[in-house]
Parts: structure tokens; sequence; C-alpha cells
């Protein structure tokens, strides 16, 4: 075919019913001419993409693909991803591709194949074969379809993959097999030994805040709260986001900055909290084991006084080196709101993010210091 299709290269899925700001309609089109293509790519490339997966605020797109426009007689959607239940790789499949997968799970999850594979074994030929068949792939395909799944899983396991998702997979009229669209996530924790897809890793599509954690070595994920947290350990990032909700309020992010950050790492974990302009106050919540509680103090001071911050810092620590932590917060010339108890805590930070976010829409400044 001398048509082609052009796909806006752009870290979300939705594309096809996404929207560029240019006023273009599709992140996918197919173009008649090498003029037609032009035109259409001018209208993506330099715009954002707005899809249901990313929000009123878009991505931008830098880059599209050009390929072959194809003609595909039959559809199929294929996965492989982790199991927690199976505790391994899963391959998840339907003949019911180019579709969302959670229409057709939702509407009719007999069209769903499952299949759990041991890792210690593989994805042997005759399992490929019964998830093929399964599939419903006609006889003249089935060996190609077999050999393309397994591929599929070499490529799963060696490079480290969580999700390996193909949509469609498409059979055509001349007894070909095709993977019309991909969408791979890796496990970034294993990136180190793959330093040539570590490479590829496009930092203009994520946030910028991401990108800030990442090179800190933080683990940060934003939300749309008002409540910066800063905690150390998983658990207690999530108990705390819990306790917030808990008492009205509304988490700003998820940051875990783990058990052995430095003082500059916590500098840093403010720089990106603060970053956001809808966050209104600060929760520092700490347990010290492994991490100590002066070298958390030290940073919080260290960011305090680099940021210039004006919205409120509450603050509990608990452990390894509370009291150094204590007289550090109290020998400084910054409101920062210690407290020993969690609950009270959370409660006084959800109390003065709320007079902040009223302060604000009256254009007024506030100050505070203890007690309130």
């Amino acid at each position: 075919s001398k048509d082609v299709v052009i796909k806006a290269q752009v870290l979300a899925g939705g594309r096809g019913k996404g929207q560029f700001e240019s006023g273009l309609k599709g992140g996918v089109k197919i173009a008649y001419s090498s003029d037609e293509a032009k035109t259409i790519a001018t209208k993506m490339i330099g715009h954002k993409l707005i899809t249901k997966q990313t929000g009123d605020a878009g991505v931008l797109c830098n880059k599209v693909m050009i390929s072959e426009r194809l003609y595909p007689r039959r559809e199929y959607y294929f996965a492989i991803t982790m199991d927690p239940s199976s505790m391994g790789p899963i391959i998840i499949a339907s003949n019911q591709g180019g579709v969302d997968i959670e229409t057709v799970a939702a509407e009719t999850p007999e069209a769903i194949v499952k299949q759990p594979i041991d890792i210690t074994t593989g994805l042997s030929h005759d399992t490929a074969l019964s998830v093929a068949r399964q599939l419903g792939f006609n006889p003249e395909y089935i060996d190609q379809a077999t050999d393309t799944i397994q591929k599929l899983y070499q490529v799963f396991i060696e490079n480290d993959a969580l999700m390996v998702e193909i949509n469609p997979m498409t059979e055509d009229s001349n007894g070909n097999v095709y993977c019309m669209d991909a969408k791979v996530k890796l496990d970034t924790s294993a990136l180190f030994r793959h330093k040539n897809l570590a490479d590829l890793r496009d930092w203009s599509q994520e946030d910028p805040r991401d990108v800030a954690a990442s090179q800190a070595d933080l683990n940060y994920i934003g939300l749309d709260g008002t409540i910066g947290c800063l905690v150390n350990g998983a658990g207690l990032a999530m108990s705390t986001m819990d306790i917030i909700k808990l008492h009205g309020g509304s988490p700003a992010n998820f940051l875990d900055v783990g058990g052995g950050a430095t003082a500059n790492q916590v500098t840093q974990a403010f720089k990106i909290i603060s970053s956001d302009s809808h966050v209104n106050a600060i929760l520092v919540n700490i347990f010290g084991g492994i991490m100590r509680c002066d070298v958390i103090a030290k940073g919080i001071i260290a960011a305090t006084e680099q940021l210039n911050l004006k919205i409120p810092i509450v603050v509990r620590l608990q452990g390894t080196r509370v009291e150094d932590a204590k007289a550090a917060i109290a020998e400084s010339k910054f409101h920062i709101l210690a407290c020993d108890d969690l609950d009270e805590a959370a409660k006084l930070a959800v109390k003065v993010a709320s007079i902040v976010t009223l302060a604000r829409e009256a254009a007024v400044d506030v100050d505070f210091t203890l007690p309130i």
C-alpha cells in the first residue's frame, strides 16, 4: 500500500481518540499522499495531545512514527504482565482486539484468555500453541502466531519488562501475523542491566517533578491535593496519605525518601514538593530506624532557607537521633511546626493547609507560629 499511518509518539494511551491543541482530532491518522502526511505531522509535532489518560494538561508530541498501512482481516489483543496471584508472568489475550480491553473484560469476560506461565520453565511451544488456538487463529496462521507469542515472551523476560501489550495483533489475507501497536512497561529498578534501554528514555514526556525525583533517587508520584508529603518508607507514606484523607485533607503527592537519604536528598525532595503550586502545606513524617532524624532535620532547615519557603511545614519525627533533630528545629529561625503524634500532625497539616488556601483566595499573606 502507498497509504501510510502516522502515529503520535507520546507516552499515553488512547491516542486514537485523543485531540491535539492544534485542533487535529486523533493521534493516529491515515495519509494518502506525502503532502497529506506532512500536513498531519505538522499538526502533531510541537503540539500537546490530550487523551483520557493524560488529563487536560496533555502530553507534548515531539515526534511521529510513519508506517505502511496494513489491511488486517482479524484483530486480537495480546499482553504479558506480572500476576500477583500466580506470582509470575501471565498471558492475557482476546480475539476481540483493536478496542479497549477493559470494555471487553467488563462486557464479555468469556472472551478473555488467561494463561499463567511458570517463570522457572518459561513459555513452552505447546502452551503458546494452546493460546493461539484459544484465540481462534486460522490454521494457516497458527504456526506464525505461536512463534510470535513465544518471541514476545522472550522480549518480556530478557528486558525485565512488567508488561508487553500488543493491541492489535493481527492476521492479514496473505498469511501474515503482525504486531501493529505495542506498549511496553519496563521495571525501572532493573534498568541498570539495560543501559541501551535506559538511554532511550524520553524525559521530555515526563512530569518535570518525576524527572527531578528520579535524578535525586527519590520515589515520587504527583497527586492533585494540597498537602505535600515527605515520608521514609512506602508503607508509612501510604498510611500518611490515608490519615490526611481521614481528617479531611488531600495529599499532593507520594514521596518516599527511602532509608538512607542524605540532607541533600531531603532538600531536593522539598524542591520537588514546593514546585507544585497547589501545595499549601507540607507534612514530614519520619520514623528513624536506618534513617537518622537529625539528617532529616538538617535537610528540612536547609531546604526552608534555600527555597525561602513560605508555606507551613509540619514535622513529626520519631526514632534514631530524634532529640538532636528536635533541638536543631527548635534552634532554627524558621517556623517549623513540630508534633510528636502522627494523628495530631495530620490534623495540624490539614488545618494550616485550609488556612493557606483561604488566604491565597483572599490574596493575603499568612504566617504561622506555634501555638496556633
